[in-house]
């Protein structure tokens, strides 16, 4: 999918909306997409690794687990200092850690590499990561601090979760699923990617916007990671840097948006920062690539 095609997907979204205007037919999209289909993508993805091929990403597979630190931790304590218990703190923290690597990363990882295989493996390690951490903080967040054991309960209700942890498990166990099983889950998963943009586009809204949000989500989903990327991989081969530098500062991704939608927690505001962020990060990467040759 190149950007063009996700670009076009949101709008026919935003259009169904304006159309449609009733909710209960998003409503089943996005139980479709975030129950069902994500669920899926997550398995396929996952399952099809093995222990082995997740222990040699080196270099990508270590920036991950940067990346997800500096941008967890960062947004937690300006959370705690400055939010207190505003719950939009709850949603700055899954929007800051979950960024968009895979509709919105690969294409343009496409623009400036012809093998995306090591974005590829930053996203699927990213989300084998984020999943479960962004459910948890969503549920945490949207009970008004519920116990650690209730909150970790709630956040397993989500299907996604449950398939990423069954899924890892198999890895570990060093179990491999067949060809014939594994192929036809990720072809079926894949169609959640231009579902969660449909369904991204039908609840874009610039009615909660505040550009203090824009900036919060902004600096720690996307300049913080840009900058130490930068910084500190600007000396690896130009597939690794290019593949780590696009996939860590991405904007916050659809199915962030979804699952706060799922919790009810200030999806509203998520959304309207997300759209306004995912076209300035559009225009960064290619005013990047127009500069870089």
């Amino acid at each position: 999918m190149n950007i063009a095609e996700m670009l076009a997907l949101i709008g026919l979204g935003y259009l169904l909306k304006l159309v449609v205007r009733k909710e209960k037919p998003f409503d089943w999209l996005r139980f479709i997409t975030n129950d069902v289909l994500l669920a899926f993508f997550v398995f396929g993805n996952v399952a099809s690794k093995d222990l082995g091929y997740l222990l040699s990403i080196k270099t990508v597979f270590l920036y991950v687990f940067l990346i997800i630190g500096i941008s967890l931790s960062a947004s937690y304590l300006y959370g705690r200092i400055r939010l207190k218990n505003d719950p939009w703190a709850g949603a700055l923290m899954v929007l800051s850690v979950y960024p968009n690597t895979a509709a919105l990363g690969f294409p343009i990882a496409s623009l400036f590499l012809n093998d995306i295989t090591p974005a590829i493996l930053y996203s699927t390690t990213n989300s084998m990561i984020v999943i479960p951490i962004v459910t948890f903080i969503a549920a945490h967040y949207s009970s008004g601090g519920a116990s650690v054991k209730e909150s970790f309960l709630k956040a397993l209700k989500f299907p996604p979760t449950l398939a990423n942890l069954l899924a890892l498990g198999l890895v570990v166990a060093g179990v491999k699923l067949p060809d014939w099983f594994i192929e036809p889950v990720k072809t079926i998963g894949w169609l959640s990617i231009p579902l969660l943009l449909i369904y991204f586009g039908s609840r874009i809204t610039l009615r909660a916007f505040e550009p203090r949000k824009l900036l919060e989500v902004g600096a720690f989903r996307i300049a913080i990671p840009f900058l130490f990327v930068s910084l500190t991989l600007r000396n690896a081969r130009p597939e690794i840097f290019y593949s780590v530098l696009i996939e860590a500062s991405m904007p916050p991704a659809i199915a962030a948006n979804a699952i706060l939608a799922q919790y009810r927690l200030k999806a509203d505001e998520a959304i309207s920062v997300t759209f306004v962020l995912t076209l300035l990060v559009i225009g960064l990467f290619v005013i990047l690539k127009a500069f870089s040759g």
